[in-house]
């Protein structure tokens, strides 16, 4: 817990600081702090017995609770009242290959930001790391979420080869390729789905093999996404793409392919 307070959004006389808790929340819950959150707490943040804090559990929405007790080591509060309500993001997943570890930090806490409901690391044959700490990248994720005034925290998997996970792929669920090959590309909006289950897929820095692409390609859930004129970052790309889809087809509200620019290829014949 080193960034600094997180502002609740809303009304200004709202707790400032928010956490993420694994205890279900309710109108007079007692709620035990974990030694980290009461160290941040009462020694960071130099709150004590009465003072206020904003929690959230990702699935009762947040509540404003009282400290009760402020240990040295650990302490507790009590639920007072739901300050806002449960919000679930669309059921949006973002698959992605793990680049540096600041960029896949940076790529986790952005999807979080921007309500991906899952983050699916997966490895490809071009994918540079090998491994990843997903405990730390969901560290990532709670921080997001408590920095943003999210209620949903994503689950981060850990990371999977990507012809395992498409081996699985659950029916329904469209999964959109942002596949760099296409940029500059003039799109075809007539072909794209309907709103419903979906994915993102970002391929790593050195893009996808070519027994990967076909692979790809033959899928019949797949649609190719073209992100502009020009070829962006892996990080980059996971930012727009998530943009994009969530200014069509999730909760930010807007209609219309024109709205947003979302470029959509049908699936390669």
């Amino acid at each position: 817990m080193t960034k600094p307070p997180p502002l609740s959004p809303a009304a200004p006389d709202r707790p400032r600081v928010r956490l993420f808790v694994e205890q279900p929340l309710g109108q007079g819950q007692q709620v035990s702090l974990s030694q980290a959150a009461s160290h941040y707490l009462f020694a960071v943040m130099r709150l004590g017995a009465g003072g206020r804090v904003a929690l959230f559990d990702g699935a009762n929405g947040e509540w404003c609770a009282e400290i009760t007790d402020a240990g040295k080591k650990r302490g507790s509060a009590r639920c007072i009242e739901q300050t806002a309500p449960q919000r679930d993001p669309s059921d949006l997943w973002l698959l992605f290959a793990p680049i540096k570890k600041a960029r896949t930090d940076f790529i986790v806490e952005k999807a979080t930001e921007l309500g991906a409901a899952r983050i699916c690391p997966v490895q490809s044959d071009f994918t540079n790391a090998e491994r990843i700490r997903r405990d730390r990248l969901q560290a990532h994720a709670v921080e997001a979420a408590e920095q943003c005034g999210g209620t949903f925290v994503p689950p981060v998997d850990d990371l999977r080869p990507l012809g395992a996970v498409l081996d699985v792929w659950p029916g329904g669920r469209t999964l959109f390729w942002c596949d760099e090959a296409l940029a500059g590309a003039a799109g075809d909006a007539a072909t794209a789905p309907t709103a419903g289950p979906a994915a993102i897929l970002i391929g790593p820095e050195g893009g996808f093999s070519p027994a990967e692409r076909a692979r790809l390609a033959a899928l019949p859930f797949l649609h190719r996404l073209a992100l502009g004129p020009r070829i962006l970052r892996a990080d980059t790309a996971a930012v727009a793409a998530l943009t994009l889809w969530q200014a069509r087809f999730g909760d930010w509200g807007a209609t219309g392919l024109e709205a947003t620019g979302l470029e959509v290829m049908g699936r390669p014949a």
